[in-house]
Formats: C-alpha cells, sequence, structure tokens
C-alpha cells in the first residue's frame, strides 16, 4: 500500500473523540500534521503508530489542548470543541505524557491526589489508594517523588491520569524505558478501564503490544494518517502468509505446470514457499497438493507463517528518497512531533 493512499474515514456514530482536517504547522514552518480526519469510537482501544516525527504527540497535544490546531481544524471530545469548551473537554481526558514531569519534593499520595483536586472533584482516598495498589505503588505512598526510580515515576504520571476519573486516557509511550512488571500491571489496568468504558488512545514503538491489545490500528507518517483500520481485518487485508514445504529431495527448478501457483525455492531448492496475501492463494493449495502429488515431489514437514503488524508498519512507512532509493523508516521512543 503505497504511502500516498489517502484512508476513507467513515463516521463513526458512537464517536467519543472527532477530528477533521487537523492541521498543524509550527513557526519554524514545520507541518506536523497534514488534513488528519479520525474518528474514535467510545469504549475502544486505539493504537496509533509511526516513526520518529510522524505527528503523533502533536495529534494527542491538541486533542487534549496542549497545543493549537491551525485554522480550519475542527476537534471535538464528547461533543464538545476542544478550543472553544476547553474546560469540558479537558475534564474528560487523561494524559500520560512521554516526560517524567513530577514534583520531586512531594509524596506519590499527595502527588496523586492533588491531580484529582484540580479538575474539582472532591477527595476520595478509596480511589486513589485502588489506583496505586493497581499500580503497584501502595507500599511507595508516602515516599517523595525524587526517591523513586524512572519505572516508578511513569506508574505516578498513569496513576495521576487516571485520579480524575477520565472517559477518554491518551497513553504517550507509556512503557517506553521500563520493565516488563510494569508493561504487564499497565496493560491489566488497560484491560480493567476498558471493561468500565473508558476510550484509550495509545501510541507505542513496542508494536507487540499494539498487537496485543487494541481494536483499531492507526498509522502515520508525515503527518498524515495512512489509514485507520480494525486490527484482525487490517492483518487480514495487508498481512502476508506463507506455507513453507520442507522437501524430501532438492529441486533444480518449479514444474511448469506449476508455474501459476505462485511459487518460490529455498535453502538451495530444499525449501518451496508458497505466499499469499488476506484471502488470495489458499484455494491454490489444494491445486498446489494435487500438482506436487502429480510431479512426484515429496515434502517432509510443512510450516506456516502469517506476518506481523510489525511487518506491516514497516511496509507502510518504506518511502522512496529524492534518488529513488528505497529507505524503511523505524519506530524508536522519544518521538515528539
Amino acid at each position: 500500500m503505497p504511502s500516498s493512499t489517502e484512508p476513507t474515514v467513515a463516521p463513526v456514530k458512537d464517536a467519543i473523540v472527532s477530528i477533521r482536517n487537523l492541521t498543524k504547522t509550527y513557526g519554524n514552518g514545520f507541518r506536523a500534521l497534514n488534513g488528519v480526519d479520525l474518528d474514535i469510537e467510545k469504549g475502544e482501544i486505539l493504537a496509533l503508530l509511526g516513526p520518529n516525527g510522524a505527528g503523533k504527540t502533536t495529534m494527542i497535544s491538541i486533542v487534549c489542548g496542549l497545543v493549537n490546531p491551525d485554522h480550519g481544524s475542527k476537534v471535538m471530545v464528547g461533543g464538545h470543541d476542544v478550543v472553544r469548551d476547553f474546560r469540558q473537554t479537558r475534564a474528560l481526558i487523561g494524559l500520560v505524557p512521554q516526560e517524567l514531569t513530577t514534583d520531586q519534593f512531594e509524596t506519590v499520595w499527595n502527588t496523586v491526589s492533588f491531580s484529582r483536586g484540580v479538575y474539582g472533584l472532591k477527595p476520595d482516598p478509596a480511589r486513589i489508594e485502588q489506583i496505586l495498589k493497581d499500580l503497584s505503588l501502595w507500599s511507595k505512598k508516602d515516599n517523595m517523588m525524587r526517591e523513586l526510580s524512572g519505572g516508578m515515576k511513569r506508574r505516578v504520571l498513569i496513576a495521576k491520569a487516571l485520579s480524575h476519573e477520565p472517559k477518554v486516557l491518551f497513553l504517550d509511550e507509556p512503557t517506553a524505558g521500563v520493565d516488563v512488571t510494569l508493561r504487564r500491571d499497565m496493560w491489566l489496568v488497560v484491560e480493567k478501564l476498558r471493561e468500565a468504558g473508558v476510550t484509550i488512545i495509545l501510541t507505542t514503538h513496542y508494536i507487540e503490544e499494539a498487537e496485543e491489545i487494541a481494536d483499531r490500528v492507526g498509522v502515520i507518517n508525515g503527518g498524515k494518517l495512512l489509514l485507520i483500520e480494525d486490527k484482525a481485518a487490517l492483518m487480514q487485508k495487508l498481512g502476508s502468509k506463507q506455507l513453507r514445504l520442507e522437501l524430501t529431495a532438492p529441486l533444480g527448478a518449479i514444474p511448469a505446470s506449476l508455474a501459476d501457483l505462485g511459487l518460490s525455492l529455498e535453502d538451495a531448492g530444499r525449501t518451496l514457499v508458497h505466499e499469499y496475501k488476506g484471502g488470495e492463494g489458499e484455494e491454490r493449495i489444494g491445486a498446489l497438493m494435487a500438482g506436487l502429488s502429480k510431479e512426484n515431489i515429496h515434502f517432509r514437514d510443512l510450516s506456516t507463517r502469517q506476518s506481523s503488524l510489525e511487518d506491516i508498519f514497516v511496509a507502510l512507512v518504506e518511502k522512496k528518497d529524492d534518488v529513488g532509493k528505497t529507505t524503511a523508516v523505524g519506530m524508536n521512543a522519544g518521538e515528539k512531533a
């Protein structure tokens, strides 16, 4: 799928976040977003993938009211305009940013409790206690923030974002640079939030996390939304599959009778590979087996492989430079645009 393809975004009836013609050009002339249209359904988990500078963080910052969009953009959260109705939209949103921004001389308990008060909510010690326990922070509740490790501080950011009971939660690279235990705890909390009807938008450079937990996947590159698709449909539509047959004797060439079946040889002719995309080619497997029998070609083992979400992502963000050289854009933590 070429990177220039524009996705068709059908309106979502129960969209809690609605974005239309979202553009953002910074003072230095850099255009971080270029006409993004996106509807996010209430209660879904949406994973946003993209390389450094793709525009993920800029989009999140605009929806959260931290950055103003260009004129002509329209962003709605819960039916409210994010610019005109800032207070109403901000109260609906929780944000876990990339940066570890906390008061180093405050306790964990006070830091999280204060975040709830910022939104005008009454104290709720039981809720704060539950959040801290869910994130394995309860034993650290009386510790100063400066005494915590980077991973523990990341947990506190998540707790702060949950303190005012948001309806929409943005997780901007929440597990970047943290340990496996925090990732596991984080996804358990995400599952509980999903069950409670919270809408979650996740950016991550751990693509296996998106593959594990997301309902839909969006891919952004160069400030444009390349696609937005149900995860299962995306894997079916763009993912490739392989049927690999380990032959009992190597082949010098593919017989002419099998030439139309999309086969290739690997391992010096010892492995016969049938590769296809989505539903294409599956109907040819029966013909392949019959053809192998007719040609007296035998195999001792077979295996299958389906491309991962990472394979699809890399294929989507491949681009050609001015001299036509193909380069793959990788994903890393710390993307700011």
